[in-house]
């Protein structure tokens, strides 16, 4: 013990030496771990960051590709509405399906010009005679009306928008099936005025207007808006009744073009009726 002791005594300062030494490359080494594990948490945290901006970039750049396989679905969906299709046999009538003739089919389109602010609106599709476009078809959305198609090119179509002067579609009220027609005065840009309404219908504030499916443009039923005011005016008997639309003709980027596959057969029909019936 005291050759330990003198041991200790005559290389103290070597000893101390030694041990902060030791210490120190103990507390170094733990450092460096803390160090590397830091720089690689950085590392990934960064990496990571920079795959989530591609990946929302690519979704982004992607997004085009999926609303027009989105509008291309929709447009499917549109050609199985019972409203597309007339009974060909008198029967119990099977939704979609062989006993039935399809009337209405739909080709989505994308609008690249429109205006809300003159007295006669048009709007052009990206759509024309190459996809099958015509004049004389209907225009619409799932929201409302939009129009018809007033003239084609190859690759475009000039639609006069409902907000135009010479556009007039038959509609009725859904609730008890009164027909009217539908034209826009030329002011507010949301609302419309249904004309020619009996004057012995009850009319409520909040009614819903649809299409009537007289004409061959428009099937039946697609939705126009919500009688808001109505009256008789001076001179005559029928209801004027003002109609809020359900769709914004200023926020207007897709629509859908229907083609009446019976629309010849039944125009060539009714031209040959006499003035007198």
């Amino acid at each position: 013990m005291r050759n330990l002791l003198q041991f200790i005594y005559r290389y103290h300062f070597f000893l101390l030496f030694v041990l902060l030494f030791t210490l120190a490359m103990v507390l170094n080494a733990s450092r460096q771990h803390y160090k590397q594990a830091f720089i690689w948490h950085s590392a990934n945290t960064f990496s990571a960051t920079l795959f989530q901006v591609r990946a929302n970039l690519a979704s982004y750049f992607h997004l085009r590709h999926v609303n027009q396989r989105l509008l291309e679905e929709n447009a499917k969906l549109l050609d199985r509405l019972e409203e597309n299709f007339v009974v060909a046999e008198d029967t119990t009538r099977i939704y979609y399906d062989s006993l039935s003739q399809r009337r209405y089919t739909y080709t989505h389109a994308d609008i690249i010009q429109n205006s809300v602010t003159r007295r006669n609106n048009h709007i052009t599709l990206n759509k024309g005679r190459d996809h099958g476009v015509l004049p004389d078809m209907g225009v619409i959305t799932p929201y409302g009306v939009v129009g018809v198609v007033k003239a084609v090119s190859s690759n475009f179509s000039l639609v006069n928008s409902l907000l135009h002067s010479e556009t007039m579609v038959s509609v009725k009220i859904e609730k008890n099936g009164h027909i009217g027609s539908l034209q826009w005065n030329g002011e507010n840009y949301r609302i419309v005025e249904m004309a020619y309404i009996p004057p012995h219908v009850e009319l409520e504030e909040g009614d819903t207007v649809v299409t009537s499916g007289f004409s061959t443009i428009f099937p039946e039923n697609i939705p126009v808006g919500e009688i808001i005011d109505w009256k008789i005016r001076r001179g005559e008997t029928f209801y004027t009744a003002k109609v809020k639309l359900h769709l914004d003709f200023n926020n207007l980027a897709h629509v859908y073009i229907v083609k009446n596959l019976m629309q010849e057969e039944q125009e060539e029909l009714e031209n040959h009726a006499s003035p007198d019936i």
